[in-house]
């Protein structure tokens, strides 16, 4: 066992290393600052790309963590790009909010508040404030919290709206990406806000930041949660009526270990309890998406019966962290059977030994789905911090 272990580590920490180089290698913008908007499937940079907010939120938190793990000075440097750059072109002085995304040259493009984007944005700046103690990323953390609360939490039947304008009005279309529901209150966004709000108040322990995670936790285990199915529910509207929609194993297997970790955060010994029994129910749960040959697939749509045949590279990731987590809660050895299965799974088929980094995924019949490399959503945030889970874990 501790030879399976010491093996599974070992990986890990050589795959974070390939990762962050890529990253590192491939994405700084050396014309216009901060990192570059796009890298497609061929490896081709496009310099003239959008910028994401997500993307630059997530890179933040990578380095930043990765830092904290390594002490790679390297690492330090690039979070301070991230950083200063979200600082500088992100950041809404005028309205408090972040900007969805930019121009190549950094100019504000879409100027929609959509909460997913803050809560990544404070999930990111926490993570630098850890490292490296800058004042002004604490203060744009709480900043954006307060607007968080100010503008999107529903005082009236609670939870948290998902989008506003750049001035904090109402907006038509509320999704994050043309594949969602256009809903007000999804499990996406709640799961992402209550993760950077715990993130935060690790170092900002904040009474009213505590009662906010205590009451998100709250909603999730009362709205979010199917408790006979053990999968989530992931759209409805302010009045938590459901748009049922399909099964997100991804979804499903990232929450498991995360919404426990959040209870953790703030120590609150029976929320903990909840989310450990809800880590195994899900885990358990998510077995039923694993594949013959240890990748997850991505959707099932239960009114079609039908699988979303597509292994994508983030619940590859996901899975990792879920599994080893139910492991270590019940010492049941076919969690760990499942990460160590999954990741040989991900070396085979979706890391790119050529070129670095991983594939968006793969289809039901082994070919590569032709997205991009680096992009909107390809961010380095889900594998990495796959790699730091394991290697702390372990």
């Amino acid at each position: 066992m501790e030879n399976r272990i010491l093996h599974l580590k070992n990986k890990a920490e050589k795959e974070l290393q390939n990762i962050l180089e890529y990253w590192a290698k491939n994405m700084l913008d050396e014309r216009n600052g901060g990192f570059i908007g796009e890298i497609n499937h061929l490896d081709s940079k496009n310099i003239l790309a959008d910028k994401g907010s997500v993307l630059n939120a997530r890179i933040l938190w990578t380095f930043s963590a990765a830092y904290d793990l390594t002490k790679n000075p390297e690492y330090l440097n690039l979070a301070k790009r991230a950083f200063f750059y979200i600082k500088n072109y992100f950041y809404d002085k005028e309205f408090g909010g972040i900007f969805w995304t930019l121009y190549h040259n950094g100019a504000p493009k879409d100027t929609k508040n959509q909460i997913y984007a803050l809560a990544f944005t404070i999930y990111g700046l926490s993570e630098f404030y850890k490292i490296y103690k800058n004042e002004e990323a604490l203060e744009m953390a709480q900043n954006l919290f307060y607007q968080i609360e100010l503008h999107s939490r529903d005082t009236q039947k609670r939870g948290y709206l998902e989008a506003f304008t750049r001035n904090w009005e109402e907006i038509e279309d509320l999704r994050l990406s043309e594949k969602d529901a256009n809903e007000k209150k999804t499990m996406n966004t709640h799961l992402h806000i209550v993760e950077a709000y715990a993130n935060l108040y690790l170092v900002w322990p904040n009474q009213k930041l505590k009662e906010a995670i205590k009451e998100i936790l709250e909603i999730v285990d009362l709205h979010f949660i199917d408790k006979t199915k053990n999968h989530l529910k992931l759209f409805f509207d302010e009045n938590w009526v459901e748009k049922e929609d399909v099964i997100s194993y991804g979804h499903d297997i990232e929450a498991a270990w995360l919404l426990q970790w959040c209870a953790e955060a703030i120590q609150d010994l029976e929320l903990i309890e909840i989310y450990k029994k809800h880590a195994v129910h899900f885990a358990e749960s998510t077995k039923e998406g694993i594949d013959e040959d240890g990748g997850l697939w991505y959707e099932f749509d239960p009114k079609e019966k039908k699988l979303i045949a597509e292994k994508h590279w983030w619940p590859q990731a996901e899975l990792w962290i879920g599994m080893i987590n139910a492991w270590q809660l019940t010492q049941n050895e076919e969690f760990l059977r499942i990460t160590e299965k999954n990741f040989e799974f991900v070396e085979k088929y979706i890391i790119d030994h050529r070129k670095g980094e991983w594939i968006w995924g793969i289809r039901e019949d082994y070919t590569p789905i032709l997205k991009d490399k680096a992009g909107l959503w390809k961010c380095p945030y889900h594998n990495s911090r796959a790699c730091i889970e394991l290697i702390k874990r372990l």
